[in-house]
Order: C-alpha cells, then sequence, then structure tokens
C-alpha cells in the first residue's frame, strides 16, 4: 500500500426529522456539521457520510468492513435506556437509530481494533458501548460541576474556551496533546459517571469531570469530551491528534485490508 494512501473513515449521522407546513415540506434527512467533514479530510481522510439504516445491520456490516476507521461525532444525548436509566425530565432530545448505529459500529471498532475517535457525544457513544453509564443533566445531578454547557444556541462561539483539562501523563492521547494543561471548548450538559469496561481516563476538568477516554490495549480508540474539530486547521496539537488517528488508519488498513487499486494507492 502506497505511503500516500488516504483511509476511508466513516463519520456518522443525525436524524433529521421532517418539517410540515413548509412548501415544499422537507422529509426526514440525515444530516452532520461539515466541520467534521473537513477536519477529516485536511487530515488525510477520505470521508464517508454513515446513513442511520433502520435495523438494517447486514448493511451497516458492509460499511462498516469498507471502512479504515470510525469518526462519531458530536450532537443530541444517548438514550438513558442505553445505560439502564429511565430519562429525566432534564434529558434533551433523543435520537434513537443514531443510538443504535453508533453503539454497534463502536463495539464492531473496539472488538476488532479499528480505530475510533469520539467527540463530544462520541466519546459518550465509545462509554456506553462499554458498559459505562452517564450524568443525564450536570448541573441538576451533580451541581458541583462548573458550567460545561456553552451551547451556541446560548449566545457562545463553537471555538469559544471554556477551560482547560489536565492530560493525564502516559496516555495515547497525552502523546498528542503535548503538556499536562490543555485549554477546550465545552458544550455539553451530559458527562460520564462512570467508565466502561477495559476503557481508562486520559484527561480530567478541574472539578473532576471526565473530559477523556481511551481504551487500554494498543488499538487507537480515543474520546474527547471537547469539540476538537473547530480546531483542526489552527491548532498543532489538535492536528497531531487528528493525524495520530489517521497514521492508525492507514497502519490498520495495511495490517488488515488486500492493497485497494485507484483510491489513494
Amino acid at each position: 500500500m502506497s505511503s500516500t494512501y488516504r483511509p476511508t473513515i466513516g463519520i456518522t449521522t443525525q436524524t433529521l426529522h421532517s418539517i410540515d407546513g413548509i412548501p415544499p415540506a422537507l422529509p426526514s434527512s440525515w444530516v452532520m456539521n461539515q466541520r467534521y467533514f473537513l477536519a477529516a479530510t485536511s487530515a488525510g481522510a477520505v470521508p464517508w457520510m454513515i446513513p442511520l439504516l433502520d435495523d438494517d445491520m447486514v448493511t451497516l456490516r458492509a460499511i462498516f468492513d469498507r471502512l479504515d476507521g470510525v469518526l462519531i461525532p458530536g450532537g443530541v444525548d444517548i438514550n438513558p435506556a442505553e445505560y439502564g436509566e429511565a430519562v429525566r425530565p432534564e434529558c434533551g432530545n433523543l435520537d434513537p437509530a443514531r443510538d443504535r448505529v453508533e453503539l454497534q459500529l463502536a463495539r464492531w471498532a473496539m472488538a476488532e481494533g479499528k480505530p475510533i475517535l469520539g467527540l463530544c457525544r462520541g466519546m459518550q457513544v465509545i462509554n456506553v458501548a462499554q458498559g459505562g453509564t452517564m450524568w443525564q443533566d450536570l448541573a441538576s445531578q451533580k451541581p458541583s460541576f462548573h458550567k460545561h454547557d456553552f451551547f451556541p444556541t446560548a449566545g457562545f462561539e463553537r471555538d469559544h474556551i471554556a477551560h482547560e483539562v489536565d492530560v493525564l501523563a502516559g496516555t495515547r492521547l497525552s502523546q498528542y496533546l503535548v503538556g499536562a494543561r490543555c485549554p477546550v471548548n465545552s458544550m455539553h450538559h451530559q458527562g460520564v459517571k462512570t467508565v466502561g469496561r477495559e476503557l481508562q481516563v486520559s484527561a480530567l476538568a478541574d472539578d473532576g469531570l471526565i473530559e477523556a477516554i481511551e481504551t487500554t490495549g494498543d488499538a487507537f480508540c480515543v474520546g474527547v469530551q471537547w469539540h476538537p474539530e473547530v480546531f483542526e486547521m489552527t491548532d498543532v496539537h489538535t492536528r497531531q491528534l487528528f493525524g495520530g488517528f489517521m497514521s492508525a488508519a492507514v497502519e490498520w488498513s495495511t495490517a488488515n485490508v488486500a492493497p485497494r487499486v485507484g483510491v489513494g494507492a
């Protein structure tokens, strides 16, 4: 395989429900913020938009088998039923189809060592896929935590630096985010409560909230609670994180996939 090979990275979507009364009526759609695709492409990926096919695990598996890595973006809350809890009133919008697809992709990737990067909700998906649990709403369930919901809908820019995190020495994440302290943006109201199986914490906020997790094994599986895709073009450490993900995807493909003709080869 050529050293210039560009790995195929699957990026999941979310459901945009139909909007009635606006002629012509908008049909139900699968959508995702362009920034994830632009950041992945800038880092060297060939991005692949993954549909939320209804209970079609055969097709989803066929898509997964063609990927060199999986990127799970931010988005709406995970249904608490996925980690054994009833929905609290403070829980936000849910997308069951997205939960089903992303949790399955995460489980396949971790079981087979295929590189996976989770951003914000994506980190939470990795945790829940491994049996971890979530705070459904930090403000109401854990008021000792600081403010983490600096949402654009509340007037904050997506690149607003909300706080710093402590990156734990010796973790995979510390290889990319050089230095013990890292400034981050923050657009979430939920957070990891208990860490899932075979996962470890790799960054913490000053209030003790878990800000990053990764697998304890050798495979690339990293989740961060912030949105690094916003900084991929401007911050060298963020570029190193995306670059490490791409390098891992190329290595996985080299070891597991026959040479591909005509796609970056």
